[in-house]
């Protein structure tokens, strides 16, 4: 078959066998030709079962005793458990030999080990599944700096090899659409994005039959102590083969620590100048001494054998590097300043849209190569295509390689620390920050929503987690500026919406009018996002969270287990020895599913469900892993099994959680229920002859909400409805918390949001249920009981027929009757279908009588926030 052929998925019939009933609407198109097939006579009977045991019966025979004992080395279970707490987390190794140096501990837990020197002993004859750290020399300058690394061929090899993955591997590209005309495309993981399938297309050219290695770097320095300054500047390695589940989660074991690179600080070059060529060519020559075994792996390929015992002949090839923007400019050789992927000038960074030519990786790697021939023309040349004339970089000779392709979007960074941190900056500026405190602690308290009781204008460093927090409130700041004029607010609120919406839709960026220029590199950056999708699949691919993450255990947890004194040939062992108590804990989870039969596959990974083995789909992520559709699922109320407060009397409920007309809206809803014909007036009437047969209720806090199907056990949403507590001196130490939330009312709306049809949003002031021993005196023996979970909710108005002009939010208001009360009603818990959260129209300043717990009850207009999650904006969009 042509390479060029795509296989289409043949019959819906077919689909419906392997894939799950609600991903029928995936269309594929797998890369033809040999692509992915297992070198000749390589011994594949189980392959498509995806069996693992061949990668841990291999582990198992190369320890003595393991068929008599699973936990061998280790003498017992209690041996062995106690070796795992200490060393992933027990407390240091000092700490744990005097534990075992008191007096019968060691003689009564009957241990193998006496001590951290002797549980390391043991620890090192376990056979290592990932390669040792050595240390070598790099001269630069005419000086030596030590490199601690691992063999990247190796490293890939453990990674490609793991057992534990062999289900999740996949080893093709695939075409994903969702429509049967294949005219909509999906990008989700690596293997869908168009890299991976031109870089495919270009292999098979030269080697058919090749099985692509996607190898993604990333590195970042770090410190690792807060007072003597010490950092590491680890490089870590993943490959796209994993699913990015898997790559995201450091207990998945998707990501290895390739290596230290030296940290030195120069000191004895006073030259600025001069310090950083040296800095940028020893980072060139220790990542170029890494790489190094890519050059022939990656154009001749080498047999590796996955976890499920399929040998293939892989090309590993260098697909990502993910870093910040210092990082990309230092891969790149780029100039700080400029746009690490294409040649837009410094000046121009805030035109759009960008029109400049993407950097030409040929170009530029021939400059770098004329470092052999006349020094000046090597240094025109790197000039010429806008490089630094670094000698040697990394990726010079680097086969089916495209270094600046290769740099990808950073959302931590260069969204949440970069373009976000400028528009809170802008708006502040604008807004002023007194009034932007002001507004920030007023906002009404939400599940996912943190309230920033102090507000944001004096907070100092804030860290990338909270500008993603505040980005779901940050459209309200912007609402009823006093000091703007009508022109002034609408440029404003269309320029922050659009930022917002591209932050949520990786679209296009927009000029904000609130700054002269906007030639800023990260802000440039959102042109190429889209570019990056299509070629890597979506942006939690490649997100630097997970590098800042791996920090804590590669970096500064392994610093904090040295003596501080020659650290990273401590730290190394310290990294080894842990990755091989991981691997054992695998294998006896592996020999405890069968101990009986120790060739049975193991068990799927935790929290990661099989889907379409065969054909690669892995459609496992609440997110963009899965269709967008998959967005707009139904909710389902899960409830605790027992109340939060078993009795609570009603005229606490009408005093503590403020529902004062709970008795009558119950007495309705008992009405109602009785006879569900009756007319609105027949209600009331009826109402007027029911009475209560108890005096308090059993009552619950929250309500959570999931979708096992799509997501598992996975905790989506929460609707909280509790009163403030007090301690026993009287003082508040949790404030009141009533949430706002959708719910099914059936209501007759035209012209409005599809999303909001039927829909009316109430404020849940208390979750309920009516006391069983009561149930047969309040509703007749041929009357079917009422749902076992009621909520008492106060009605806001119906939703606005079309949004807010600029905002693009719908309004709504507190829906009060002729009598000046709220308007009120019992429902059942299951009509309720998710929390929300209101910004509050201001309608200029701030009134100082607002606060965060009244703000509900004393504005008189919300707009309904599309950021609160993911979910919500897909549904709102």
């Amino acid at each position: 078959m042509d390479i060029d052929q795509e296989v289409h998925v043949p019959t819906k019939n077919s689909l419906l066998r392997s894939l799950p009933a609600h991903r029928v609407d995936i269309h594929i198109q797998k890369f033809g030709g040999q692509a992915g097939a297992p070198v000749p006579g390589s011994d594949i009977p189980g392959h498509t079962q995806h069996n693992s045991s061949d990668g841990f019966s291999h582990y198992q025979s190369q320890i003595d005793g393991t068929k008599q004992n699973m936990y061998a080395p280790f003498t017992s279970q209690l041996d062995w458990e106690i070796a795992r707490w200490a060393k992933m987390r027990g407390p240091g190794s000092t700490a744990f030999t005097d534990l075992l140096s008191i007096d019968g501990v060691y003689e009564s837990l009957g241990l193998s080990y006496r001590n951290s020197n002797d549980l390391n002993r043991i620890i090192d004859q376990l056979p290592s599944r990932r390669p040792a750290f050595k240390r070598d020399e790099i001269i630069v300058a005419g000086e030596a700096f030590d490199l601690y690394k691992r063999d990247i061929l190796e490293c890939i090899r453990a990674l490609y090899g793991s057992p534990e993955h062999a289900q999740y591997l996949c080893v093709v590209p695939e075409r994903h659409y969702s429509d049967a005309d294949m005219t909509c495309r999906l990008y989700h993981d690596i293997h869908t994005g168009k890299w991976w399938w031109s870089t495919q297309k270009a292999v098979e050219k030269d080697k058919p039959g090749a099985t692509i290695i996607p190898v993604i770097l990333s590195s970042d320095k770090t410190q690792v102590t807060l007072f003597c300054n010490k950092s590491a500047y680890p490089v870590y390695l993943t490959i796209g083969n994993l699913p990015k589940e898997i790559r995201r989660k450091p207990s998945q074991q998707g990501q290895i620590l390739l290596a230290y690179l030296p940290t030195t600080k120069l000191q004895h070059i006073s030259n600025k100048a001069s310090c950083r060529r040296v800095v940028t060519n020893l980072f060139h020559a220790c990542m170029g001494h890494l790489l190094a075994p890519l050059k022939k792996a990656g154009i001749d390929g080498v047999v590796m054998q996955s976890g499920d015992g399929v040998k293939r002949r892989c090309h590993p090839i260098l697909a990502m590097y993910i870093g910040d923007y210092p990082e990309q400019m230092l891969v790149t050789c780029g100039y700080y300043g400029d746009s690490p992927v294409c040649m837009v000038k410094k000046d121009r960074l805030g035109e759009y849209p960008c029109m400049a030519d993407f950097r030409n990786a040929v170009d530029s790697t021939e400059a770098a190569k004329k470092l052999t021939m006349d020094q000046d023309e090597w240094i025109k040349s790197c000039t010429d295509t806008n490089i630094k004339p670094v000698q040697h970089p990394f990726w010079e000779n680097l086969p089916y390689t495209d270094i600046f392709r290769s740099i990808t979007p950073d959302l931590l960074h260069g969204m949440y620390q970069g373009v976000m941190k400028h528009l809170i900056e802008w708006l502040t500026k604008i807004v002023g920050g007194d009034e932007v405190d002001a507004r920030v602690r007023r906002l009404p308290a939400n599940h996912g929503i943190r309230h920033f009781s102090k507000g944001i204008t004096s907070l100092s460093r804030v860290s990338g987690a909270e500008h993603k927090q505040m980005c779901t409130f940050l459209l309200a700041l912007a609402v009823d500026i006093p000091k703007l004029s009508l022109q002034e607010s609408r440029t404003l609120l269309v320029a922050t919406r659009a930022i917002l919406d591209f932050l949520y839709l990786a679209c296009y960026p927009i000029h904000l009018g609130a700054r002269e220029q906007f030639n800023l590199p990260k802000l440039h950056f959102l042109a190429h996002y889209r570019r990056a999708i299509e070629l890597y699949g979506t942006c939690d691919n490649y997100n630097t969270e997970t590098t800042e993450r791996l920090h804590i255990d590669f970096a500064k947890d392994a610093y904090r287990a040295s003596n501080c004194k020659d650290e990273f040939s401590q730290m190394t062992k310290w990294l080894e020895r842990r990755e091989k108590i991981i691997h054992h804990t695998n294998y006896i989870t592996w020999r405890q599913s069968s101990p009986l039969d120790p060739s049975t596959p193991s068990l799927p990974s935790p929290n990661l469900p099989v889907t379409h083995l065969n054909s690669g789909i892995r459609y496992d992520f609440p997110g963009s892993q899965r269709t967008l559709a998959d967005l707009k699922c139904k909710l389902t109320p899960k409830m605790t099994r027992f109340p939060t407060v078993k009795s609570v009397s009603l005229s606490k409920i009408h005093d503590a959680y403020s529902a004062d007309l709970f008795v009558p809206a119950l007495k309705r809803f008992i009405a109602q229920f009785r006879n569900p014909d009756l007319r609105p007036n027949e209600v009331e009437e009826m109402a007027n002859f029911i009475s209560l047969p108890f005096s308090s209720i059993p009552v619950w806090h929250r309500i959570k909400f999931q979708n096992e199907e799509l997501y598992g056990k996975k905790t989506l949403n929460v609707v909280n409805a509790h009163p403030q507590r007090l301690n026993s001196r009287q003082q508040v130490i949790q404030a009141s918390h009533f949430d706002v939330a959708l719910i099914q009312a059936n209501t007759q709306d035209s012209n409005t949001h599809e999303y909001l049809k039927g829909m009316r949003l109430g404020r849940v002031r208390v979750i309920f249920s009516l006391p069983e021993n009561t149930l047969d005196k309040i509703f007749p023996a041929n009357v079917t009981p009422p749902p076992a979970h009621l909520a008492y909710v106060e009605w806001f108005s119906k939703f606005t027929r079309s949004p807010e002009p600029y905002l693009g939010l719908f309004k709504v208001r507190r829906d009060v009757l002729n009598n000046g009360s709220r308007n009120a009603s019992v429902v059942p818990v299951e009509m309720i279908r998710h929390s929300v959260h209101l910004f509050p129209k201001w309608g200029g300043s701030v009134p100082p009588e607002w606060t965060s717990e009244n703000v509900l009850d004393e504005c008189p207009w919300f707009l309904l926030n599309p950021f609160k999650d993911i979910h919500m904006y897909f549904n709102m969009s």
